[in-house]
């Protein structure tokens, strides 16, 4: 088996996403599946199974992981034992959801892998519920949050940036001519949210229960980019951040309905964790996401 085959199924573990994977290595799809397949036949073994869109490991894979894990890491240390060049070497995991991965990471993740192509980044995507366990558990370096501005207990943390919340409908939606709303204006309407444990889906229940508006239904999703679809069509209300919506308002696709949402401050933050010791590569990706955001505000 070769090196490359490793770190392609490392990778493939990590982010369980065959494209991400590709991107991660640089690679296009197809050269993903191609190793792993190569992979597979020579051990005799499925390591992952693929289920339309997602992937999982299979009891093999879990197993093997774990070895292909110290693999990866004795390797590392041996090339930074080796190298004389200064470059700074080593992995640097994060997660963060769906919505800052696909609206605040990118920029950040792009300049990182140009600046420092000989550290490993591994990016993990995660629900809200699971950011902090993982933190917490050491299987990631540093999370990205999007949540109240607030301090976390055994976390060390900044604002990246303030990220403001619309609710928006289809521009045909009865209530997107409105100038102004009462909450009575609401009653029998369907909400498109998040996934429960959300923490502005949260917030955002409880204002509405505050004013007893009543009669409301909810459809729940776990991707930002599901729920403005769906509201672009008229099948609800949504709530989401500015960031993931800007194009779509330009365009004229979805209207911003008068309702303040600014009552609770809500930001972009990352964490890691105030007993893990700051690497190199780890301080590295801190400032350069600092650098990237132009703020260093400790929470």
């Amino acid at each position: 088996m070769e090196l490359r085959q490793l770190k392609t199924f490392y990778t493939l573990a990590s982010t369980l996403n065959f494209s991400r994977a590709a991107e991660v290595q640089n690679y296009v799809p197809s050269t993903v599946t191609m190793q792993m397949k190569a992979l597979e036949e020579e051990l005799g073994v499925k390591l992952v199974d693929r289920l339309g869109k997602k992937v999982t490991l299979t009891d093999a894979g879990s197993s093997f992981l774990r070895y292909v894990e110290n693999i990866l890491s004795v390797l590392e240390e041996a090339q930074h034992a080796v190298k004389q060049s200064g470059e700074l070497t080593g992995t640097v995991v994060i997660s963060a959801d769906e919505t800052l991965f696909t609206y605040r990471l990118p920029i950040v993740l792009r300049e990182f892998r140009l600046r420092y192509p000989g550290i490993r980044l591994m990016f993990r995507p995660l629900t809200h519920l699971n950011l902090k366990q993982s933190l917490r558990e050491g299987d990631a370096d540093i999370i990205f949050m999007l949540d109240e501005d607030k301090r976390e207990t055994g976390f060390c943390g900044e604002k990246i940036r303030d990220e403001p919340f619309y609710l928006l409908v289809s521009p045909d939606h009865p209530l997107a001519a409105r100038t102004a709303l009462t909450i009575e204006d609401f009653n029998d309407e369907t909400f498109l949210l998040t996934e429960k444990g959300c923490s502005y889906r949260t917030f955002f229940e409880r204002s509405l229960a505050q004013k007893c508006m009543g009669g409301i239904s909810e459809l729940e999703f776990n991707s930002a980019e599901a729920i403005k679809q769906c509201a672009k069509i008229g099948m609800g209300i949504a709530i989401l951040p500015e960031m993931a919506v800007m194009a779509e308002v330009s365009r004229g696709e979805l209207v911003s309905l008068p309702w303040d949402l600014n009552t609770t401050s809500f930001a972009t933050q990352m964490f890691w964790h105030e007993e893990k010791w700051i690497s190199p590569a780890i301080e590295a990706f801190l400032n350069l996401t600092r650098e990237t955001f132009g703020q260093n505000n400790t929470v």
